[in-house]
């Protein structure tokens, strides 16, 4: 249950409309760990299905008694990777789920999965559990670059994997990443046509960024990750996968994210909506709105510290927070002007006043970065590539 604290002084209970609910579920474990990846994510051998299943069980029922009565408009199981989990324990997850809040009738129940042989298995009763649409990491269309990036497949397993999912799944997307080291311009168009002839209805597509704490990271500060595009160079690979995918009919929806219209993901959109989530698992994030708080959430991070308090009884949220407006308002912007279709200013307004945006934003209308409508307001597409710098000059001081 949870128990919030009074609100600050500034926060107006009058709480902005939500958008959507959904459920966030993450299975903290991989095959292998990726030299670029920063997801709380462990190499283990040895995962107690049975367990992890009635942990997740537990810790949705504890939650689902504070927001009980919402309907549920999307579930996604993220990682990690979870189609390494028995499919038996997604189904387990997904019921526990339907006793504390209702499904939409058109709920979305999305699997990352990677495309390899054992993986590939599992799709048909991963299909039987509930799952309805798929996303497949497959990363690259070329086999040296995969070795490059930590991956265990084959581009001819991703090309199955593809189709497999096609077959199985009503929905299905996968994710490429671009500006790879010693990539070239036209390496990247040649293989990003390949991706768009395989007639995907979503891609996500995302340019290499170095972590700190990653493989690549380390490398990186040793000066030894050699290859990267230069600021110049990552701005025309940019450009090249809009032009490529507007030109199949595969629009940028989102920075990274490109679909067929109609064909967004749900669970993306309610994400960069500000839309309410519930975030299970090790390390996993929520939001959510209750008595007219909204409140930040974050689960323990140790998959055994988080395993130890869900079958224990206790909450395994680590930490919780009341959201002044201001964080709300920085929030929506920072999630919803990564998208084509921007922010709400009504709702916005009902978070910090426009009059503090507005002085701001005209410059960068005239600069051609930001776009405004009566009713609503964005970044352009030349302005997407510079998010950080446009926000930074939209967000006030204080």
């Amino acid at each position: 249950m949870f128990h919030v604290k009074h609100a600050p002084a500034n926060s107006d209970l009058s709480a902005p409309p939500v958008t959507g609910f959904g459920l966030y579920v993450h299975w903290p474990f991989c095959a292998a760990k990726c030299p670029y990846c920063d997801f709380n994510s462990y190499v283990s051998a040895d995962v107690n299905q049975e367990r992890w299943a009635k942990a997740f069980e537990l810790e949705i029922e504890r939650i689902g008694r504070s927001t009980r009565g919402r309907t549920l408009d999307s579930v996604f199981f993220g990682g990690g990777t979870p189609s390494l989990m028995n499919p038996a324990t997604a189904s387990r997850i997904l019921e526990a789920a339907r006793k504390q809040w209702r499904f939409r009738n058109s709920i979305e129940i999305t699997l990352e999965a990677n495309p390899s042989s054992v993986e590939l298995a599992r799709f048909v009763d991963f299909a039987g559990a509930g799952i309805n649409r798929v996303s497949l990491g497959v990363q690259a269309l070329n086999d040296g670059a995969l070795r490059r990036l930590g991956r265990l497949h084959s581009t001819k397993m991703a090309r199955k994997a593809w189709d497999i999912a096609n077959s199985v799944f009503e929905r299905a997307s996968f994710d490429l990443i671009y500006a790879r080291q010693h990539q070239s311009l036209a390496d990247w168009s040649a293989e990003l046509r390949e991706a768009v002839q395989m007639s995907p209805s979503h891609l996500s597509l995302y340019q290499l960024t170095i972590e700190d704490g990653t493989a690549f990271g380390d490398l990186y500060s040793k000066d030894r990750l050699r290859g990267l595009p230069d600021e110049n160079l990552g701005a025309d690979f940019y450009e090249r996968t809009q032009d490529i995918c507007e030109r199949w009919g595969l629009p940028a929806y989102e920075i990274s994210n490109h679909a067929i219209p109609g064909q967004e993901s749900v669970h993306n959109n309610l994400y960069w909506s500000a839309g309410d989530y519930v975030g299970i698992g090790p390390g996993a994030h929520g939001r959510l709105t209750i008595d007219g708080h909204r409140l930040a959430t974050e689960q323990e991070r140790a998959p055994a510290g988080w395993l130890a308090k869900a079958l224990k009884g206790d909450s395994a949220i680590d930490s919780r927070a009341v959201l002044t407006q201001r964080e709300q308002a920085t929030e929506y912007l920072v999630m919803g002007m990564r998208t084509a279709d921007g922010v709400d200013l009504k709702r916005l307004n009902r978070m910090i006043s426009l009059s503090a945006i507005f002085p701001r934003s005209q410059h960068l209308e005239d600069l051609g970065l930001v776009w405004r409508s009566e009713r609503r307001m964005g970044a352009t597409r030349a302005g997407r590539p510079l998010l950080n710098q446009v926000l930074k000059a939209l967000l006030p001081d204080n």
